[in-house]
C-alpha cells in the first residue's frame, strides 16, 4: 500500500535531515541527488524544515558557472543542547554539545562516597553538570545520557542494584531525572563504548564485533548485524564471570573472583607487570615483549570463549588496558587467539580510547533528541 502524502513528507524530511547531519551543509541540488527526489519535492521539504526551525541557510556554495551561488542548508545546531556523563566508580566526566554533536564544554571531577556520603557525592556530580552547562552557554538540556558500570534493566531502562558499585550511582540517575526538564537515559559504559566504536571508531567497517572492556572491571559488548545486543536480562557480555583456566577457582552469582575478571582486571594486569619486574604505571607502553605476550595469552583465553560462541570476526580491545596496550597488544592477542580458535578473528585496539564512553553517551543523547525533533 502506498504511503499517504503526510507519511511520505515525513519520510522525505527525515531522510534530508539525516543527510544534513551526516554530510554537513548541502545545497538543494545536492539534496536532490542524494535523496533521488524531484526538484519541487526538495524545494518543498527545505521550506518546511526552515519553517520548523530545524534548518537554515549557513552560506553559499562556489559556482562553476555564471549566475548566483547556490544556498547551503544546514541543521540549526543550537536547536537542542545535549549532555553526556561518564560515571566511573570514583569520578564523573561531563560533555555538553549541540545538536550536531559539537563539544561546547567539558569537565571532570573526582567523586566518591568518602566525600561525606551518598547525598554529597550526588550533589557534587550534579553541580559539575550544572557548571558545564552554564559554561557551554546552554539555556536548557534536551537530552542527557549517562554511561555507568553495572547492568541496565531492559524493561525499565534503570541501573540495577549491584554490590560492586557505589550507592550514589543509582541515586545520581534518579536525581537527574527529578531535577532536569530533559530526557535522561542510562546505559552500560561498555555498551556505549561499543556504539561509539561502531559509528565513529575502530569498528566502523564491521557489522559484527565484540568489544572487550579491560579496566578496573572487565566486560564485553556484543554487536551483531550492526545492532547492540543486550540479552534477555541486560547482562549480555558479563564476561568477568566467565569460568576460565588459570584462576583461583570458580566465580559465583555474587562475585566474579575466579572468573575472567581475575585474569584481566587492572589489578591483575598490575600484578603481572610487577612479576615481570616492571612498573605497572608504564608497563603497557614499555614494549616489554614477555609481559605483553603473557597478558595477551590471558586475554585470548577469555576472547576465545566469546569467539567460539558468537564468531564475530572482530574483537576490539578497549578500556584502560586496551587503550594503553594499543596495536602491540592487539596484535599479540590476535596471534594467541589464532592458536586457541579455528575461527578467523581480527583483533583491533580502540580508536577512541578514554573518550569512547562519553562519545557513545553523546551519540545516545543526540539520537534521543533527533527522534523527537526530526519529523
Amino acid at each position: 500500500m502506498a504511503a499517504s502524502p503526510s507519511t511520505a513528507r515525513a519520510i522525505n524530511d527525515r531522510s534530508a535531515l539525516r543527510l544534513l547531519q551526516d554530510e554537513g551543509p548541502l545545497t538543494a541540488t545536492q539534496l536532490k541527488t542524494l535523496t533521488g527526489l524531484s526538484r519541487p519535492t526538495v524545494a518543498d521539504l527545505v521550506e518546511r524544515l526552515q519553517g520548523s526551525g530545524l534548518v537554515h541557510v549557513v552560506g553559499e556554495s562556489g559556482a562553476e558557472r555564471r549566475g548566483p551561488n547556490a544556498k547551503l542548508y544546514g541543521i540549526v545546531a543550537d536547536r537542542a543542547h545535549l549532555a553526556a556523563l561518564d560515571v566511573r566508580t570514583r569520578s564523573v566526566s561531563v560533555t555538553v554539545a549541540d545538536l550536531l554533536g559539537t563539544t561546547l564544554a567539558e569537565a571532570s571531577v573526582p567523586v566518591g562516597d568518602d566525600d561525606g556520603g551518598t547525598g554529597e557525592a550526588v550533589e557534587r556530580a550534579v553541580a559539575l553538570l550544572e557548571r558545564t552547562v552554564a559554561q557551554a552557554g546552554a539555556d536548557r538540556l534536551h537530552s542527557v545520557a549517562v554511561g555507568a558500570p553495572g547492568l541496565i534493566d531492559p524493561a525499565t531502562g534503570e541501573l540495577r542494584d549491584s554490590s560492586g558499585l557505589p550507592a550514589w550511582h543509582r541515586r545520581l540517575v534518579s536525581v537527574l531525572q527529578e531535577r532536569l526538564p530533559a530526557h535522561v537515559l542510562v546505559e552500560n559504559e561498555t555498551n556505549l563504548a561499543a556504539v561509539a566504536e561502531l559509528r565513529e571508531g575502530a569498528a566502523r567497517d564491521r557489522d559484527d564485533f565484540v568489544l572487550l572492556w579491560l579496566g578496573q572491571g572487565v566486560g564485553a559488548a556484543v554487536v551483531l548485524g550492526g545492532r547492540l545486543r543486550r540479552g534477555a536480562s541486560g547482562g549480555a557480555g558479563e564476561i568477568g564471570f566467565l569460568p576460565v583456566p588459570g584462576t583461583s577457582g570458580l566465580p559465583s552469582a555474587t562475585g566474579c573472583d575466579g572468573g575472567f575478571h581475575e585474569l584481566a582486571c587492572s589489578a591483575a594486569v598490575a600484578s603481572l607487570a610487577t612479576a615481570h619486574g616492571l612498573d605497572p604505571a608504564g608497563a603497557l607502553t614499555s614494549g616489554h615483549g614477555p609481559f605483553l605476550d603473557a597478558l595477551a595469552h590471558r586475554l585470548a583465553v577469555g576472547a576465545a570463549a566469546v569467539v567460539s560462541v558468537l564468531d564475530p570476526g572482530c574483537v576490539v580491545l578497549a578500556g584502560e588496558t586496551g587503550h594503553q596496550g594499543g596495536a602491540a597488544l592487539a596484535a599479540r592477542v590476535e596471534t594467541a587467539l589464532a592458536d586457541l580458535s579455528p575461527l578467523p578473528t581480527e583483533v583491533r585496539p580502540t580508536a577512541l580510547g578514554d573518550a569512547a564512553v562519553l562519545r557513545g553517551a553523546l551519540l545516545g543523547a543526540r539520537d534521543a533528541a533527533q527522534e523527537e525533533l526530526f519529523p
